[in-house]
């Protein structure tokens, strides 16, 4: 075959957040098992990718450098790279969708990515919780997928049907992550978490540290992601505990007052709330109290240290990779844990 016909099999999608060599790869992969590239065609050179996809010489490279790597390809110095192996290792075409891509998303990543190694093709989209770009992804992806890997997270008021696109999927092929969805019927699996369950019982092991504080307020913007069972076992705790508390909406005009305790969701809104608070004289973990929500290994360090309430989501992405090579349809809730530190 010349390699110039092959150039049609490629396809790099520079909306996704695949990185382009993966994307490469995954093309080269899907191609021999459709039987379009068999044992000892030859392969575009490395200047003939850069020339015509506008990818970097170093993205080509690595692109076969990963596919050597699992088999596929061989080299010949001075002639160039040929299929060596029809009998990929790539077993999973895995479809990930993350609402948005955090701190502790790139744990949840990493996590399944590694779990996985060279035996899936991961295709990886980002929706910036937006139901409408979620809805349009998933229905111009065609492609045979072995696995559609979904994390629901939409703005409050968005995504009240998300349960009818997520009904299209193969329920086989379904796996949800982080939050179950009602009205999803089948047997798909999910790795998720109890909100309402999980911040009552963290904030329970917390109490001889809270005892020392009066009010507890979380920061809960109006219009977000996070879902509202949060907010439902935060009042419970602080009902059957007897603290004063309050759900904030606006931490930028919130007052700061010794003897409160913040537990904050939004990355961006703990930077405002840290700014707010140094500008007082009081002193954190002292008479003023600081929770995050979701460990990040920068959380260990932030003012000696941040208590923090999370899931473990590095644990979550093991846990996801398992499913997919053992083809489950299993259901597993995500343990959820307090971290003590100075901030509280």
């Amino acid at each position: 075959m010349k390699s110039s016909l092959f150039l049609e099999y490629i396809y790099i999608d520079y909306y996704s957040s695949t990185p382009k060599y993966l994307q490469l790869a995954n093309s080269i992969v899907q191609s021999v098992r459709e039987g379009k590239l068999t044992k000892n065609d030859t392969l575009p050179s490395i200047n003939e990718l850069n020339y015509n996809f506008e990818i970097s010489r170093d993205t080509a490279e690595k692109a076969y450098k990963h596919l050597k790597s699992i088999g596929l390809l061989g080299s010949v110095p001075g002639k160039g790279y040929y299929i060596k192996n029809t009998e990929a290792e790539q077993q999973y075409k895995v479809l990930l969708i993350f609402n948005k891509l955090s701190s502790h998303k790139k744990i949840l990543y990493d996590a399944i990515v590694n779990g996985l190694g060279d035996e899936a093709a991961i295709d990886f989209y980002i929706y910036n919780n937006d139901f409408a770009f979620f809805k349009k992804l998933l229905q111009n992806k065609n492609a045979d997928y072995t696995h559609y890997v979904i994390v629901p997270h939409f703005m409050d008021g968005d995504g009240e049907n998300v349960h009818e696109i997520l009904n299209t999927i193969p329920k086989e092929k379904l796996i949800l992550l982080d939050k179950l969805v009602s009205g999803v019927s089948g047997d798909f699996a999910a790795v998720y978490e109890n909100f309402e369950k999980d911040i009552f019982h963290a904030l329970e092991l917390a109490v001889p540290q809270l005892s020392k504080y009066n009010t507890l307020k979380i920061i809960f913007p109006k219009n977000t992601y996070y879902p509202v069972e949060i907010q439902k076992g935060f009042l419970s705790f602080c009902i059957q505990y007897a603290f004063s508390y309050k759900v904030v909406h606006d931490i930028a005009t919130e007052p700061i007052n010794e003897g409160e305790v913040f537990i904050n969701l939004m990355e961006s809104d703990l930077v405002i709330l840290i700014e707010r608070i140094l500008a007082t004289p009081l002193k954190i973990g002292e008479n003023i109290g600081v929770i995050s929500y979701n460990e990040t290994p920068l959380k260990k360090i932030i003012l000696n240290g941040l208590t923090t309430i999370s899931t473990d989501f590095e644990k979550m992405g093991a846990m996801t990779a398992d499913i997919i090579k053992t083809s489950s349809n299993a259901r597993f809730e995500v343990p959820f844990s307090l971290t003590l530190r100075s901030s509280l």
